[in-house]
């Protein structure tokens, strides 16, 4: 027996899979076997949780509902519908990828996971998560829910970001997939709906877990030990400050230039350094400007502090690009920021930041 096996992979299989079937949510992406539906609810699901990703999915799959329909949308249209959900790239790569599926397969996604893999944004994860739930390929993959279950269940002591972690828990999913007696979507997915809502990071409850009989880490009473992680660096602070100009119906807003973090994103012009350099750059007398507060946004590896002023909006033709993070500057109506379909990519911040400078942005569907 492998040193990592536990008791018995077939009962492990056969226990997780009645489970599954049983206790699965339902979930908009699983009630199809529609290869381009699976491909963006996996490529909306990197880094978001279900709930959140939902009516998103639901949007975007009404406005875009064929592979030839995403490839042919203008990009920010894209960002538009992606809104609120982060990570930018993923839309754009997803859109470009798109563009491959129509000029090189015809429009139809590939089966085999090396031919999904040359698509843009399709890593190892999303090749298994399409190959496996659309195509029936035994596929394996391994995403964060995937990566704490079996750490968990086989005790495994490296940590998963780690080469060595990453190595071990993609070796032992592709032979747990190979081996089961099942469909190996559903094998995939009953992983990740375990990790998702009984095997959870913090304190997982075991006493639901269909599988808990064959989990080494639970035997040892070590659950709360796995997986192994190891201290990341602190996050690097970023200061910067943002002017909202609004007027009782328009409000000032600049769009990144594409390569800019938020790249093709609207928001409230915004800079490092200080205010009166800013308010310069906009053509306006920084003593006109209130401080409305500030906010904090975290991303992945960088926590964002931005100190907001307001002021009012003056009335003038033609606006110059503050800076060269922006590639496009214009008031944009008040009623425009809630409107269906939404015309122009907003990020969270973007929502944020409006929100403390006390500009009607309740409209802007984007999380807080």
């Amino acid at each position: 027996m492998p040193r990592d096996a536990p008791p018995s992979e077939e009962a492990l299989a056969r226990s997780l899979l009645r489970w599954y079937a049983r206790k699965r949510r339902d979930l908009p992406w699983r009630r199809t076997r529609d290869a381009y539906a699976i491909w963006v609810s996996e490529t909306m699901l990197q880094q978001t949780r279900s709930k959140t990703v939902v009516p998103y999915y639901d949007r975007f799959m009404r406005e875009l509902p064929t592979v030839h329909a995403l490839a042919e949308a203008p990009e920010e249209r894209v960002l538009a519908l992606w809104s609120g959900l982060g990570y930018y790239r993923r839309a754009r790569m997803l859109r470009a990828a798109a563009r491959r599926v129509v000029a090189s397969h015809g429009g139809r996604l590939p089966e085999e996971v090396p031919l999904l893999r040359q698509l843009e944004g399709v890593g190892d994860y999303t090749a298994g998560a399409i190959a496996s739930i659309a195509f029936g390929r035994r596929a394996a993959l391994v995403d964060g829910n995937v990566a704490r279950v079996l750490s968990r269940l086989y005790a495994i002591g490296d940590d998963p970001r780690s080469a060595r972690g990453s190595e071990r828990l993609w070796e032992l999913a592709r032979r747990l997939v190979a081996a089961v007696d099942g469909n190996p979507g559903d094998w995939n997915q009953a992983l990740m709906e375990l990790g998702a809502t009984v095997c959870t990071p913090g304190v997982p409850v075991c006493s639901d877990c269909p599988v808990k009989t064959h989990c080494r880490a639970l035997a040892t009473g070590a659950v709360a030990d796995f997986p192994k992680r190891v201290t990341r660096a602190a996050q690097a602070t970023v200061r910067r400050v943002a002017v909202v100009l609004a007027s009782s119906s328009q409000v000032l807003l600049a769009r990144r230039r594409k390569e800019a973090l938020f790249g093709g994103l609207w928001e409230p012009p915004s800079a490092k350094g200080g205010l009166a350099r800013l308010a310069d750059r906009l053509g306006i007398d920084a003593a006109s400007l209130r401080r409305s507060g500030e906010v904090v946004h975290v991303l992945t590896h960088r926590r964002m502090h931005v100190e907001v002023a307001r002021g009012a909006l003056p009335r003038r033709g033609h606006w110059a690009v503050p800076g060269s993070e922006y590639d496009a500057i214009e008031p944009v109506a008040l009623g425009e920021l809630g409107s269906e379909p939404q015309r122009r990519a907003y990020s969270t911040l973007t929502r944020k930041v409006l929100i403390v400078a006390n500009v009607a942005a309740g409209g802007l569907r984007l999380k807080r």
